[in-house]
């Protein structure tokens, strides 16, 4: 053997060895089913999500949160008087909104890219997001999961045919004691626990 392939080994026959992977960092991630895609925003958001299979269970939810917040069923600030009946509760509070007040609604979507909720003037009439107390219940069920703000309005317009409701918003923030940045500059905070009833 000569002493040059000694010092630098046989290159002709040598090969590098590139390692392989399933997928390449350039190449899409596959898409995320929508639920999960939203689980994961609302949970990034600083949210409290409740999945529950049975209306049993959302009670059982719902008296847990009163019990957390140590708050009692008259406290619950509610604008649509249907809710009531559904909670079995007649002791809701449907004129005005007190210090100490939870607001307990219903939603028009639950947006999955940004993990965000959409409400309408058929939740909040024309109320503006800072004039509803900061601790919210929101009750929705899972086939109101949309992927995209378009695809939620896309979907009370259909729904609304010839009225469609005023006062259209998103909440996206529910950490009350986040440092804020100017991306949240005049939105509206709010402490949100979300009852989700599988429907589907």
């Amino acid at each position: 053997m000569s002493l040059l392939k000694k010092l630098f080994g046989n290159k002709g026959k040598s090969e590098i060895s590139i390692p392989q992977s399933d997928q390449s960092s350039y190449f899409p991630n596959e898409k995320a089913p929508t639920d999960e895609k939203f689980t994961y925003n609302f949970n990034k958001n600083g949210g409290k999500f409740l999945y529950c299979i049975t209306m049993d269970e959302t009670l059982e939810a719902f008296k847990s949160i009163l019990e957390e917040n140590n708050i009692e069923e008259s406290d619950i600030y509610c604008i649509n008087e249907q809710l009531g009946p559904r909670f079995n509760n007649a002791k809701f509070n449907y004129d005005k909104v007190k210090d100490n007040s939870f607001f307990l609604t219903t939603c028009e979507s639950l947006i999955a890219n940004d993990g965000s909720i959409l409400l309408s003037s058929n939740q909040i009439k024309e109320k503006k997001l800072n004039e509803l107390p900061t601790k919210l219940i929101i009750f929705a069920t899972t086939s109101q999961l949309v992927d995209s703000i378009s695809e939620g309005l896309r979907k009370i317009k259909n729904q609304s045919k010839n009225l469609i409701p005023s006062n259209i918003t998103t909440i996206r923030d529910f950490e009350t004691d986040k440092e804020k940045d100017f991306m949240s500059y005049g939105s509206s905070t709010k402490n949100l626990y979300l009852l989700l009833l599988e429907d589907l």
